[in-house]
């Protein structure tokens, strides 16, 4: 579990191809400590597992489905990835909660300056924007946001100064693809609707009547 606040600008060193998969070694600047083997990291908002871990550079591996649902397969030496170790109990929740389980990738079609801050829409299929709202939250390349417009093939969202500077999104150019993770409570909740769940119901607080989603 994650929260979508992002610790660190990583950098890809070295990419390894693996049969059908990927072993990726990644550089995490001023890391005060090495990162456990078997530790859970946030790659671009991708849950990974750390298989090698010495000083400031760990590796993690990518399997097929991984590269497929996401951009970490078109990465290449020196690009630039977020990163985020996994939420410990206690820690303070800045996001919302992210699960590392990228959906699908959107691709950045429209980006302007407003300001301090900048606009970027992105697109992706219509699948995944019936879980979107405006307002709500969304998880960008591992980076927490809060969703402007939702239109039926893509969403628009604002980025501060900050997040241009210390995440990826602030290099991203039009045509860029970047790992989408909707609101985990949204996709259960499409689920249920879906399979018309039958004990989907809510009592009113402070009555005694049943209402029905």
């Amino acid at each position: 579990m994650f929260t979508g606040l992002v610790e660190v600008l990583g950098q890809v060193e070295a990419i390894l191809e693996e049969d059908a998969g990927k072993r990726l070694t990644i550089r995490w600047p001023a890391l005060d400590a090495a990162l456990a083997i078997g530790e859970s990291v946030a790659v671009n908002g991708c849950c990974l597992t750390v298989v090698r871990s010495e000083g400031e550079r760990f590796e993690v591996q990518a399997g097929p489905e991984t590269l497929l649902r996401t951009n970490l397969g078109t990465r290449r030496k020196g690009d630039g990835v977020n990163l985020e170790r996994s939420l410990r109990v206690g820690d303070r929740l800045g996001g919302h909660f992210v699960q590392g389980h990228i959906d699908t990738t959107a691709v950045l079609t429209d980006r302007r300056t407003e300001g301090e801050w900048e606009f970027l829409r992105f697109q992706l299929e219509p699948t995944w924007t019936a879980l979107m709202v405006p307002k709500g939250s969304i998880a960008v390349d591992g980076v927490s946001l809060t969703l402007v417009d939702v239109w039926p093939d893509g969403f628009s969202v604002m980025l501060i100064p900050h997040t241009l500077a210390v995440t990826t999104l602030g290099k991203l150019r039009l045509g860029d693809h970047v790992n989408i993770e909707t609101d985990m409570l949204a996709k259960h909740v499409r689920k249920l609707m879906e399979a018309g769940f039958p004990g989907l119901k809510a009592t009113a607080s402070g009555g005694d009547d049943d209402i029905v989603l």
